[in-house]
C-alpha cells in the first residue's frame, strides 16, 4: 500500500512540476504581432538545434550528390537577399536570435515547400518559386513565416510535448529532479534517435500556426515587404492544390479562415511597413 501512495506521489509532483514548466518560458518577445503564449519546453534548446544541424548538414550533402542545390545562382541570390532583410529584424522577438548561424540555401525540388529549422537552417524549394510564379513580397511572407516558427521554437515545443507522450510523467519528473535512473537514460537515447525525424513528422498545431503567421507578417513589413502579399500567397496555394493539396499545405493548412484572419492582421503591422518604406 505504501508503495503505491509512493508511486501516486511521484506523479502528482511530476505533473505539478510539468505544470510549472509550461507556463514559465516563452520563447519571444511581445510586440505588434501580440505573440506570447508560454510554451513547454522540456528539451534543451542546445540539444535540439544540434540534432536540427546535423538533418540540414545531411539535407546539403544529399542534394550536392543529386547536384540540386544551389544550381540557380540567381535564384539563390534572390532568396538569400530576401532572407537576409528579414533575418535582419529578428532582434525584435528574440535579440540572442541575431547570433544564430543562420543559413540560407535553394534545393531544386518542384515541390511547394521552404522550412527553417530550430537554430536558422532555413532551405526553399525551387517550385515554391516557380510554380506560383512568387513575387518577392510574396516570397517574404513565406520565408518570414517559416523564420517565426524558428523563434518560437515551435519544433522543440512539438517535440517536448511528444516526449512526454512517449516516455510518461516517470521520466519527466526524473529529468526535473536530475535523476539518473534506467528509465531516463533509455528515455533520453530514444529520444535523441527521434531528433529530426520528429521535427518533420509533427504538424504545426493550430495556434502554433497562427503565431507563425502574426510574426511572420511582422518581420516581413518590418523589412519592407508588403504584409497583402501574405495574403496572395495562400491564394496561389490554395489554387495549386487541385485535388491534391500541395505538400506544404499538409504541414501549413491554408483556408477561407486563415485568409480572412491575414487580412485582419494586416492594418496592425502596416504602419510598421509605411514607416520601414518611408525610411529606406
Amino acid at each position: 500500500m505504501k508503495k503505491l501512495t509512493l508511486k501516486k506521489m511521484s506523479l502528482v509532483i511530476a505533473t505539478i512540476l510539468a505544470t510549472q514548466l509550461s507556463s514559465c518560458a516563452t520563447t519571444t518577445k511581445d510586440s505588434v504581432s501580440g505573440v506570447s503564449r508560454s510554451q513547454f519546453m522540456l528539451l534543451p534548446a542546445s540539444e535540439i538545434t544540434s540534432m536540427s544541424t546535423q538533418a540540414y548538414t545531411q539535407t546539403l550533402k544529399e542534394a550536392e550528390k543529386k547536384n540540386t542545390l544551389n544550381a540557380d545562382k540567381a535564384q539563390v541570390e534572390r532568396v538569400r537577399k530576401i532572407s537576409n532583410r528579414l533575418i535582419a529584424q529578428v532582434g525584435i522577438f528574440r535579440p540572442d536570435a541575431t547570433q544564430w548561424k543562420w543559413e540560407v540555401n535553394v534545393e531544386k525540388n518542384d515541390a511547394l515547400n521552404a522550412y527553417c529549422m530550430p537554430g536558422g537552417k532555413i532551405m526553399v524549394y525551387s517550385g515554391l518559386i516557380e510554380k506560383l510564379n512568387a513575387t518577392d513580397d510574396e516570397l517574404a511572407a513565406v520565408i518570414g513565416h517559416e523564420i517565426a516558427h524558428a523563434l518560437r521554437e515551435h519544433g522543440r515545443e512539438r517535440m517536448s510535448q511528444a516526449y512526454v507522450q512517449q516516455f510518461g510523467l516517470q521520466a519527466l519528473g526524473a529529468i526535473l529532479s536530475k535523476g539518473t535512473s534506467a528509465v531516463v537514460g533509455s528515455a533520453s537515447m530514444q529520444a535523441a534517435g527521434m531528433g529530426s525525424q520528429l521535427f518533420f513528422a509533427l504538424p504545426n498545431n493550430r495556434e502554433q500556426e497562427r503565431e507563425s503567421d502574426k510574426i511572420g507578417l511582422e518581420l516581413a513589413a518590418r523589412a519592407v515587404y508588403n504584409p497583402d502579399a501574405a495574403v496572395t500567397l495562400w491564394q496561389k496555394m490554395e489554387a495549386q492544390g487541385g485535388a491534391k493539396p500541395p505538400e506544404f499545405l499538409s504541414t501549413h493548412p491554408a483556408s477561407a479562415n486563415r485568409i480572412s484572419e491575414l487580412r485582419a492582421l494586416t492594418p496592425k503591422v502596416r504602419p510598421l511597413y509605411e514607416a520601414a518604406k518611408a525610411g529606406k
